[in-house]
């Protein structure tokens, strides 16, 4: 378990000052942002690579910042993406003039927040790329490896874009070689006991006596299957022939190899599992260039171990052994790197202007109940922290009702903070959520609490009808946003019978109050429903069968919500 720490609502934070203090010659932090940059800021005339991702991983994201690798990371919470604001803020610090790549790993809430980054870096001129890592093998079959998760290859990825950028390529090389690296790497892991979040007493999954989780995630999921526990002589060979089945057509034999620790798995063990591979290897025919045994991706605390092959041609291998100069990654003399010069970092706004809003005396009386509102979810999601994030471990990595109780506190606090009427309290409060939240969960409440403050606007006082129209324009950005169906397992599927509720009363001629209400048991039955779905989207897609008999988190925590809302309806109707 974690046992170093003060608040674990604050572990993120002092970690970030930690590192910093400790490299400060290496990195410094991106003004007003949640990541780090190498020491100088952006590069005149070169193309910046930022990696990205929850903390918990250490050394990826913030350990592999420096020469050779990457420019800048943004770090989210503990096994939580990173907000879309803080990517680009990071983003704009190392704007160079040539061009970002983003290059991070195929999770939902990552891609849902650096896309709409990359989308806002466009907007303004600033050509920016996206390179999935899709390298776990155990997370979809090979036809499907769009679908595929990034663990431990992301180092080889992230390695061979930063040489390639650091040599003066241009942003359309960097792009092309980090996505055939990605296209030529294979990772599959193993875990012999979970990790334990701060603060916390039991570890994310148990492994019993004797077994072992195959195909587990970084993020603390459990593997895709259990086996029996195994010399180490055995391991090697399980870790290693699925990857050579999916060996690429036209490869040499040359190939980097990664063994890495997931956090609790003491070097000895890796050195003595990485002597086991070498004449398999030697057997299949693979010629091992610059092998890499240590922890690179971790896991918290995680007991594990992973193999990464990385496929080589000559492209390919002499970026892979190009020199870099990194807090946790060192090879070579970066003395012989192009010299860019060194830009500085770019002012940026860091949020929304507190400014006084033009707001009728109606639409202010209704912020007065959104703000109620909004604390009474607080209140809710708050006490069933520890459920939520029960259900969200089963399949997922259990952050789901700290991540909930994170957003809607900085909700409410932008709630409390912000002058207007009832749709300038949403929009500030969906703001605050989606930065502080970050993950799948802040970008879709963010962006529903966003949507429905628009529709709800500041000049009326909003009706039943306003608000059913909100609800549906706050449902189809979430699908849209999302890629989720009603029947995928998401919150969907309880908003979505909670709208068609609502609106079926309003139709009806009922009261908000009333329809909010009715509508609100409909979310509650829906959400307990969930638990005979197999989620099809998302972390806990790997895990579907584990994942029947448990409720979504995200649907019921939507249900819990909108039933704080009720409540609140009801009370001010008296």
């Amino acid at each position: 378990m974690t046992r170093v720490y003060n608040d674990p609502e604050d572990f993120k934070d002092e970690m970030t000052a930690g590192f910093l203090a400790a490299y400060g010659r290496y990195v410094e932090r991106v003004p007003g942002a949640s990541g780090v940059m190498r020491r100088g800021g952006a590069r005149e005339g070169k193309v910046s690579l930022i990696t990205g991702g929850g903390s918990g991983h250490y050394p990826a994201f913030c350990g592999i910042v420096g020469a050779g690798l990457a420019d800048g990371a943004v770090m989210g919470d503990i096994f939580t993406s990173p907000s879309t604001q803080q990517a680009y803020l990071v983003a704009k610090a190392l704007d160079g003039g040539a061009g970002i790549l983003f290059s991070y790993g195929n999770y939902a809430g990552d891609v849902l927040n650096f896309d709409a980054a990359q989308d806002r870096l466009r907007d303004e001129g600033i050509d920016c790329r996206t390179v999935l890592v899709t390298d776990d093998v155990a997370s979809a079959d090979e036809d499907e490896a769009h679908k595929r998760r990034g663990i431990a290859g992301d180092l080889c990825v992230f390695k061979v874009a930063g040489a390639a950028a650091d040599r003066g390529e241009s942003l359309d090389d960097v792009e092309r070689i980090a996505q055939k690296a990605n296209d030529v790497t294979r990772t599959l892991g193993v875990a012999f006991a979970g990790c334990t979040f701060p603060g916390q007493s039991e570890p994310l999954f148990s492994v019993d006596e004797g077994k072992m989780e195959l195909g587990l995630g970084i993020h603390g999921e459990p593997g895709v299957r259990t086996v029996d526990a195994m010399s180490a002589k055995d391991l090697a060979s399980l870790l290693l022939e699925p990857l050579l089945e999916e060996r690429p057509e036209g490869a040499d034999g040359r190939a980097a190899v990664l063994l890495n620790g997931l956090g609790a798995t003491k070097y000895e063990e890796l050195f003595l599992l990485y002597g086991n591979l070498m004449p398999l290897l030697e057997d299949a025919g693979i010629q091992v260039v610059m092998p890499e045994t240590g922890e690179l991706v971790t896991s918290l605390d995680m007991a594990g171990c992973s193999l990464t092959l990385c496929w080589l041609d000559d492209e390919l291998e002499e970026l892979w052994s190009a020199p870099a100069d990194t807090p946790a990654f060192r090879r070579g003399e970066t003395s012989a790197l192009p010299s860019f010069r060194e830009k500085g970092a770019a002012a940026v706004e860091t949020g929304a202007e507190a400014e006084a809003v033009e707001a009728s005396p109606e639409s202010r009386e209704a912020a007065e109940t959104v703000r109620t509102a909004l604390h009474a979810m607080l209140d809710a999601v708050n006490e069933q922290e520890d459920e939520l994030g029960r259900l969200d471990a089963v399949a997922g990595d259990g952050d789901h009702g700290v991540g909930m109780t994170r957003g809607f506190r900085a909700a409410t606090q932008a709630a409390d903070d912000a002058d207007g009427g009832a749709g300038t309290v949403l929009r500030r409060a969906g703001l605050a959520f989606g930065d502080k939240a970050g993950g799948t969960s802040g970008m879709l409440w963010g962006s529903l609490l966003e949507e429905f403050g628009k529709a709800l606007g500041d000049t009326e006082k909003p009706t039943a009808l306003d608000v059913v129209e909100a609800t549906d324009r706050a449902i189809e950005l979430v699908k849209q946003l999302g890629k989720a169906s009603v029947g995928d397992k998401t919150m969907l599927d309880a908003m979505v019978p909670f709208a068609d509720e609502l609106r079926q009363q309003v139709d009806d001629g009922a009261g908000l109050a009333d329809a909010w209400s009715t509508a609100a048991e409909t979310a509650d039955d829906a959400a307990e429903g969930t638990a005979e779905l197999e989620p099809k989207i998302g972390r806990a897609r790997p895990l579907a069968e584990r994942s029947v008999g448990t409720p979504d988190p995200g649907a019921t925590s939507m249900a819990l919500c909108v039933g704080a809302v009720a409540q609140v309806l009801r009370g001010e109707s008296t």
